[in-house]
């Protein structure tokens, strides 16, 4: 963390206190509308990140690009008790939060009402505002595919798992069971054979968006 430039950094900690709070007041607040009182218990009905924010993921995330937050938790008999696709919609509530935030970026850095490329504050070391915007759109789409891969923990498996046919399901349990230890696999064993998840799919996809958020 301490090659990290300080634009670099300072651009991270900002979007990640934006982007993990939304995503996961999203997660909430979705779970609240679908008759769950257990996010509102919690105190994760809330917009103060301090509530959402795990320390390890955040780390993560500085220094290597990706992480996560918290998680809400929700009673899946309660939400799907009004709608069965509720936790389907409590997952997809948190990455769509992330691609609203990402679109909101890109509106204010092309709609050209940031006319100063003056350093934030006037601080040398500080981002420059198109800079931070580049950053916090890039962030909030890593984000947004990150947690739609289909592997429990993360969002994916639950939006994804809600389409599974029924004669797939026991078989999508199975694999769902060793989520973790893929996640794990991809990200930590595959580089050393020279394929890096990250860059190759993350990246790439992420690129793929923020090419079309942006029009370049």
């Amino acid at each position: 963390m301490l090659n990290i430039e300080p634009a670099l950094l300072i651009s991270r900690v900002v979007t990640l206190l934006i982007a993990f709070t939304f995503h996961e007041f999203s997660h909430a607040q979705v779970a609240v509308w679908l008759g769950d009182e257990t996010p509102r218990r919690d105190g994760r009905l809330t917009l103060n990140p301090l509530r959402h924010l795990d320390p390890w993921g955040a780390l993560l995330l500085l220094v290597a690009g990706f992480g996560w937050a918290k998680p809400v938790r929700v009673n899946p008999y309660a939400v799907t008790r009004k709608n069965k696709a509720g936790m389907m919609l409590v997952s997809a509530a948190g990455p769509f939060a992330n691609l609203l935030l990402a679109i909101v970026g890109a509106m204010i850095l092309r709609s050209g009402m940031i006319r100063t490329n003056i350093p934030l504050f006037g601080f040398s070391w500080m981002p420059r505002p198109t800079y931070f915007l580049s950053q916090f759109i890039w962030t909030n789409l890593s984000l947004l595919v990150f947690n739609l891969i289909p592997l429990a923990p993360l969002d994916g498996e639950k939006i994804v798992g809600y389409f599974i046919p029924d004669s797939f399901r026991n078989t999508w349990y199975q694999i769902q069971a060793q989520g973790t230890k893929i996640l794990m696999l991809c990200f930590f064993v595959l580089p050393y054979l020279h394929i890096n998840f990250m860059d190759n799919i993350i990246g790439n996809i992420s690129l793929f968006l923020y090419r079309i958020l942006l029009g370049v």
